[in-house]
């Protein structure tokens, strides 16, 4: 029990010894924050505002001899270690009450090799830290859809975006990465080497270790591509899915589009009699010829009149960009998915239905096409399971006022739920976890068993457990 008056890590740092913070302040090259410190509050807040945690330190590093100081640290004095990577982590998993928080945002270094067409990124960069390095040379990889997501969080637990289609998941496109593992020590992970470590972090999220640094393969890309963004008027949603439906049945996999229930915000790009009206809206990409994208999209839109259209050609790191300003910090946010092997006229009746029903305007009821490049690599090739899905469909519950925290959760929860029941779900996509409430094996499936072996070699302890945890199997 904590004593009264003092926060979890206020307690934590009270059981610690002068001597041993004094050892870490020697060997810790970056900056050290404790609760009695100024820029303590700011240092433990996290893009998610519903979450507020008090780690007992802070370790914001300035390398990877920091990050290897820390996570010893935390290892020989029982603490609990997160993992604070570029952002934008849902489940508030990168800190952790009494806790040690290994911050890798100081971390974000991008190299780009554009003969090898390759680019490293340190574990604290997020995607627009990759993409303004690599369009330099039109070169980009696989990744999310909003720029100031972290690429780790997003990697490790597969990673989604406008190029999946035509080039797999993040985790695909891993060519190695550099972790440091619970007892301390930097390896290098790739398919020629410490395999077994390289196949679990892809897809296992922070199960593993620490990455401090992600090799990913680089793609021809932009430097202009075509942007579809279309809000339709809220009479013919119906009708727009329907649309979706049959375009997602033969779209190349040059194009990919994620439709969307929402309500039509209060802006002055829109017009005023709408606002707050729920519609549904589409975003997507096309990297083929430019001049084909009206005939590649046209099936999408003929024979509706928006009630907006922003689609154009546009830069691809100004396509990476659009959703940005939806998602800030400090917003309050409670995501959750469930996987779908059709989309029925149930998925689509559910969608509608909840979209009214959302008590924040900032929710919206997300449907992602997906197969493609993701679906044609085996569910046993790396940790990530749930490839032959095509579709996936994702409550995003977003508001802001903390007195409104029940209604928003319970809403999503709700949407999961009923959706679940259907005959075309199943399994769940450790990106959008609500607070990891969900058992592990529903993001692993088949694959789970080899994870806890490999859970067992590298971290037996289970240090990292600040995630939708692996236990490693008891010691004979």
């Amino acid at each position: 029990m904590a004593t009264i008056g003092r926060s979890p890590g206020e307690e934590a740092i009270a059981g610690l010894s002068s001597e041993a913070l004094e050892s870490l302040e020697a060997g810790f090259h970056g900056e050290l924050l404790f609760p009695q410190d100024e820029g303590y509050e700011e240092a433990r807040a996290v893009w998610n505002g519903m979450i507020d945690r008090h780690p007992a330190i802070v370790a914001r590093c300035s390398g990877v001899a920091d990050v290897v100081e820390a996570v010893g640290f935390g290892r020989e004095h029982g603490l609990p270690v997160a993992v604070r990577g570029g952002g934008h982590n849902v489940a508030g998993t990168a800190v952790a009450d009494g806790g040690i928080v290994v911050d890798l945002s100081a971390m974000t270094g991008v190299r780009v090799d554009p003969e090898a067409r390759t680019v490293r990124a340190e574990g604290g960069a997020t995607l627009g830290d990759v993409d303004r390095e690599t369009q330099l040379f039109g070169l980009a990889t696989a990744l999310g859809a909003v720029s100031q997501t972290g690429i780790a969080g997003l990697t490790l637990n597969g990673g989604y975006g406008h190029l999946s289609r035509q080039y797999g998941l993040a985790l695909d496109n891993l060519r190695s990465v550099d972790v440091v593992t619970a007892d301390g020590t930097v390896r290098t992970a790739s398919e020629a080497e410490n395999a077994d470590l390289f196949w679990a972090v892809r897809g296992g999220g922070g199960n593993f270790g620490v990455v401090t640094s992600f090799e990913y393969a680089l793609h021809e890309v932009g430097p202009e591509v075509y942007a579809l963004f279309v809000w339709f008027h809220a009479d013919d949603s119906r009708e727009a899915m329907d649309r979706y439906r049959e375009w997602t049945a033969t779209a190349p996999r040059e194009a990919g589009v994620l439709a969307f229930a929402a309500h039509v915000p209060d802006l002055e790009e829109f017009p005023e009699e709408h606002w707050g009206e729920p519609t549904v809206a589409m975003l997507g990409s096309y990297r083929g010829d430019l001049d084909d994208a009206g005939a590649v999209f046209g099936p999408l839109v003929e024979g509706l009149t928006p009630l907006v259209d922003f689609s154009g050609s546009m830069a691809y790191t100004e396509l990476q960009s659009m959703l940005d300003e939806d998602y800030p910090d400090g917003l309050r946010y409670y995501w959750k998915s469930v996987y779908l092997t059709a989309i029925t006229d149930e998925v689509v009746d559910l969608l509608l239905r909840y979209n009214g029903s959302a008590p924040s305007p900032l929710s919206t009821v997300d449907l992602w096409h997906l197969d493609g490049a993701v679906s044609e690599i085996p569910r046993d090739a790396t940790a990530f399971w749930h490839r032959d899905k095509p579709y996936m469909i994702t409550f995003e519950a977003n508001w802001e006022d903390p007195a409104d925290d029940d209604a928003n959760v319970d809403w999503a929860r709700d949407g999961i739920a009923e959706t679940q029941d259907l005959s075309v779900a199943s399994g769940r996509y450790g990106n959008f976890p609500g607070m990891n409430e969900d058992p592990a094996r529903a993001l692993f499936g088949d694959n789970y068993e080899r994870l806890a072996e490999i859970k067992s070699r590298y971290d037996p302890e289970n240090l990292f457990r600040s995630n939708a945890n692996v236990a490693p199997r008891p010691s004979a």
